[in-house]
């Protein structure tokens, strides 16, 4: 009996054991199958077809499709953002970045926006295709507008002839994927496009202020000096004010010291003339429209972006700003010359370009081009038969060339990079013309106000070109020809708007009116 009590028992132990090992093998099964249930839902992949379908339904971004091939082919047209846990981050880093293109002065209008804001709010895991094609379309409108700027092509119609910087942003995005903050690096633009930005976000809160009233003047009003008291007096007083460039608005109708260092202040920003008195001029400048200098600020920060941020990197190269009349000349990453400069006429315009600097020639002489002999010397000469013998000048095979000396036109020394455009640096021998406030009275070649301290900055790491030799060879009245050991890149460029390195913000007047047009087109893009 015994027995059989104990032969029950083992049969008990062994059927439960039996059910317990069925149920954990069932269970186990059960898990496996709901894993592979859920991997089953994302797809690696989709039909390359759905690529034409998307554009069919969206034409306004077939201007991507390029890009967008590319990008799937060299992915095998797999999911990019999307994986197993759903939409990735970089996903809703573009996004944000493409609800506030306006911080990086964007003004260009995003097609079906509408659209992808409903697809982005309806699907946070699995995969849509055309989510996923949305996505990848603004992320190129994205990067096209904020980092490469407008389209290449379009470079002669702005007359921008500066090389423009490459970058393959399919391979830019495989960067993001793995790090999506990288999106924010500082250093996607030279420095200067950051500095503009920082001041478009300051214009922006004076212009949500209701920016700034203009100041009415009386119609016998000539000018304000210093110790002078009136109504508009306080009215410059508030308008500074908002611009930061006097610490207090305390209403004051007279003009006493801390306003007059602020007009100082003023006038060095603006391009004038470092006076104290108060011109209807600067009042005019004054009264442009906050809206119109934001206009300005995203038009720079245009032209930043198609600027290589390589230029920084070189340890020598000359920059001219031709709205700023200004040099400045670069070595080790500081700026070692400052120099005022004479720009082209409106009808002669220097031409925004780069080249690299080969030669100095000291005691040059002028070879003068076909247009300025057809156009002005041979008109000369039939009114004055001993015009050319008057002006130091001689015909030279053909060709008419003004000798050296310190009446030639070059005046002492030339800087020669050459180019097409036949535009270099020189001296004159009109020094007057310097300290105009404008400064575009030149042919298209840049006359430089300290071109002997140029050269000798060029030349200093070589032992036989002495201060002394320099200025012996510019004295010489004989050509002299300098051959560099290391070419000097040099950059004429066309900025309206620019911050110092103290950030203060400068304006200068669009001398070629190119500000228009190109944003305008910005606009448009």
């Amino acid at each position: 009996m015994k027995k059989a009590k104990g032969y029950g028992f083992l049969m008990v132990i062994a059927v439960l054991g039996i059910s317990l090992t069925s149920w954990f093998c069932d269970k186990k099964k059960d898990t496996a199958m709901v894993a592979k249930k859920k991997t089953e839902t994302f797809v690696v992949s989709f039909d390359s077809s759905l690529v034409s379908t998307f554009y069919a339904k969206y034409p306004n971004l077939i201007v991507y499709k390029n890009q967008v091939v590319s990008l799937y082919e060299k992915n095998d047209f797999d999911f990019i953002w999307y994986d197993k846990k759903g939409r990735k981050e970089t996903a809703d880093v573009i996004y944000n970045k493409i609800n506030n293109l306006y911080q990086e002065g964007v003004q260009a209008k995003l097609p079906y926006k509408e659209t992808l804001d409903l697809l982005i709010q309806k699907n946070t895991s699995r995969p849509d295709v055309d989510t996923e094609l949305f996505l990848s379309n603004y992320y190129f409108f994205y990067v096209n507008k904020t980092l490469q700027g407008i389209d290449s092509t379009k470079m002669k119609e702005v007359e921008w002839y500066l090389p423009r910087k490459k970058q393959s942003y399919v391979g830019y995005l495989d960067s993001l994927l793995v790090d999506p903050k990288l999106i924010d690096n500082n250093e996607q633009h030279i420095a200067q496009y950051y500095k503009l930005k920082t001041v478009l976000q300051k214009y922006r809160e004076i212009e949500q202020k209701g920016g700034w009233d203009s100041i009415k003047v009386p119609t016998e009003f000539t000018k304000i000096k210093p110790g002078d008291s009136s109504e508009v007096v306080a009215k410059i007083r508030t308008r500074l004010f908002l611009t930061g460039d006097i610490a207090e608005d305390s209403g004051r109708q007279l003009y006493g010291y801390a306003l007059q260092q602020a007009v100082l202040k003023y006038k060095k920003r603006n391009g004038f003339t470092l006076d104290k008195v108060i011109l209807p001029k600067h009042i005019n400048e004054m009264n442009v429209p906050v809206s119109e200098r934001i206009k300005t600020l995203i038009v720079n920060m245009e032209r930043c972006r198609w600027i290589s941020t390589d230029i920084a990197k070189a340890k020598e190269f000359i920059v001219v700003n031709i709205p700023s009349y200004r040099l400045n000349y670069f070595k080790d990453g500081k700026v070692a010359l400052t120099s005022n400069v004479v720009v082209g006429t409106t009808m002669n315009k220097t031409v925004v370009f780069s080249g690299m600097m080969s030669y100095i020639v000291f005691s040059p002489y002028w070879n003068v081009t076909p247009n300025i002999i057809k156009t002005e010397i041979l008109p000369a000469m039939k009114k004055d038969k001993n015009y050319l013998a008057n002006h130091n000048m001689e015909w030279n095979n053909g060709n008419v060339r003004q000798k050296p000396g310190p009446r030639n036109s070059l005046g002492l020394v030339k800087f020669l990079f050459p180019n097409t455009n036949n535009i270099y640096l020189h001296d004159t021998p009109s020094k007057s013309l310097f300290s105009s406030e404008k400064r575009a009275f030149s042919h298209g070649c840049i006359r430089v106000e300290k071109p002997k301290e140029l050269a000798e900055l060029i030349l200093q790491g070589d032992p036989y070109w002495t201060p002394e030799k320099i200025d012996k060879a510019m004295h010489k009245n004989k050509e002299v020809w300098c051959t560099l050991k290391d070419k000097i890149p040099v950059y004429i460029g066309y900025f309206t708007a620019f911050v110092d390195d103290e950030g203060n913000i400068n304006f200068y007047k669009d001398i070629y009116e190119k500000d228009q047009q190109l944003a305008a087109m910005l606009v448009e893009e």
